[in-house]
């Protein structure tokens, strides 16, 4: 079967020059299925297909061949779930300009509101947003949808997983009964399926067949773990890679934060993202990260979505999945663009039955890994650090140090020299590990002394009361109050001591150092 170019599916000479200009070769299969539909069709569209499948382009390139940018109104308007996801499909939009003007505002929470207003006012060909921000501008009177002719619902699954779907449904209902309405999803729920019943007319439909649902470039495997191992678990895979770029994904909130501070800890290049991180914090660490200043990225799912690296080698679920269709979303992260990436992923023997559902539904198969020996993990690092230095001494200056280098070689031959300064940065690593993880630990063993104190302090003021002799000696109860203040502060206590010996925890996770990898299973 021949397969088709981009010039095969009636875009305009300008766009396919846009498209060279990037370097795209073939249509994917949701482009070459959207694209031709909505150049030439009248039907709304839904296009089944999971992330990283290129359904950004599959509407944004017939669609700037089909807008009127002459015309001085809002033509279209694109709903993304995150404001990561609204930044990225319009700096994709924009990146298929060739030179002819064209207006696009996107606008989500925390952005500059009166930059958007602004924006707002000059009536933009395409709008994209998050559908609060888009609801609140509706409201406010900075947005009208009554020239609407084409709306996008990207990646509606998430959007309804969010819950979305009343912002979703009263948009809807503002925007013109003739506009085109086009909905990309990489699942179908029930609640997907209503909104097409209730808003879309007669429409195509582009489904993106089960086998070809996971990316080929993307090698999937996983280790079964216990939940307390699955940390040098993955201390030794980012061991035996010189380059492990990757998002790594947690359930909960609070396991983003431990497994960061621990990486960190461990002296691995470590960021946390999740939703209580604010706006502009959460634009530096994703800048750091896009940058690869910061190699690993810890992540809830609602975080990640719309972060776009076309250079990720890996995704890790460090926590399984709800279900297929997010670790569909998930893993990818990776392996595109044409690149190949590998998605790995912990499960404890309980869970090897939800992987295989997994399987069953997407139609692949995971391959069971073993971790690396000790040995294997011990001879990588010792590689990664002869060619760091090999690297150093070929192309950095090093002239600054040579004086204390000469110093340092009359204290014995160079081999003894370079173990001793091998050994200097191993122990202080070592130290700086310890006090890292130590640290939480006894903040948490304080916090837990502090309220015993406290429960007990207001146990022993309650007895006082209790034992105190009636209203009608005032003398009586002059004297005792100071007392039951003193007690309430936590001055004095009466009785027992209440103080119980409270076992500082121990780290959860041990320091590492190059023999501190437990024997693999």
């Amino acid at each position: 079967m021949i397969e088709k170019t981009f010039a095969d599916l009636g875009l305009s000479a300008n766009l396919l020059k846009a498209v060279e200009k990037k370097g795209f070769i073939t249509p994917s299969p949701i482009q070459a299925g959207v694209i031709p539909l909505l150049l030439n069709g009248n039907k709304d569209i839904i296009g089944q297909a999971q992330t990283g499948t290129g359904k950004t382009a599959a509407f944004a390139l017939p669609l700037l061949d089909r807008i009127d940018f002459s015309l001085n109104k809002i033509q279209a308007i694109v709903l993304a779930p995150t404001r990561e996801l609204a930044i990225q499909v319009a700096a994709e939009i924009e990146s298929f300009s060739t030179g002819d003007a064209f207006s696009i505002q996107v606008i989500y929470g925390g952005n500059n509101i009166r930059g958007e207003i602004s924006g707002l006012r000059k009536n933009p060909a395409i709008v994209v947003g998050t559908p609060g921000r888009i609801q609140h501008h509706i409201r406010n009177k900075d947005l009208r949808l009554d020239s609407i002719k084409y709306f996008i619902l990207d990646e509606a699954d998430e959007m309804l997983n969010f819950g979305f779907r009343s912002e979703i449904e009263s948009i809807l209902d503002l925007t013109p009964k003739t506009r085109r309405m086009l909905l990309f999803s990489a699942t179908m729920p029930k609640s997907i399926l209503d909104i097409v019943e209730n808003y879309m007319g007669k429409y195509d439909t582009v489904k993106v067949a089960s086998k070809e649902m996971t990316n080929e470039n993307i090698t999937q495997k996983y280790y079964v773990v216990d939940t307390r191992e699955r940390f040098d678990a993955l201390c030794r895979l980012l061991e035996m890679e010189e380059n492990f770029y990757a998002i790594i994904f947690c359930r909960t909130k609070r396991e983003v934060d431990t497994l960061a501070k621990s990486l960190k800890a461990a002296d691995f290049s470590a960021e946390a993202i999740h939703g209580d991180v604010d706006q502009k914090k959460r634009e530096r660490i994703l800048h750091r990260f896009k940058t690869a200043q910061t190699k690993l990225l810890i992540a809830t799912d609602v975080a990640a979505r719309g972060i776009d690296v076309s250079e990720l080698n890996y995704v890790v679920n460090y926590s399984i999945s709800e279900s297929y269709e997010i670790y569909t979303h998930r893993i990818g992260r990776t392996g595109r663009a044409g690149n190949k990436g590998t998605a790995i992923t912990f499960v404890t023997p309980a869970q090897v039955h939800k992987l295989r559902l997994f399987e069953r539904s997407l139609k692949v198969s995971m391959q069971r890994s073993v971790l690396p020996e000790l040995k294997e993990v011990t001879e990588k690092k010792q590689q990664h650090l002869i060619q760091k230095i090999e690297h150093i001494v070929n192309n950095e200056n090093l002239s600054e140090f040579k004086k204390l280098a000469s110093s340092l070689s009359e204290e014995g031959d160079a081999v003894t020299i370079i173990a001793a300064l091998l050994k200097k940065n191993h122990d202080e690593s070592m130290i700086a590990q310890k006090e890292q993880l130590i640290a939480p630990a006894e903040r948490s063993s304080t916090e837990r002394t502090r309220r015993t104190s406290h429960s007990h302090s207001r146990s022993t003021s309650h007895s006082s009361r209790s034992s105190s002799p009636q209203r009608g000696n005032k003398n009586n109860q002059r004297s005792t109050k100071p007392e039951k203040n003193a007690v309430r502060a936590g001055k004095v206590r009466s009785g027992k001591s209440n103080a119980k010996a409270v076992k500082k925890p121990k780290p959860i996770i041990k320091a590492r150092g190059p023999h501190d990898y437990p024997g693999s299973k």
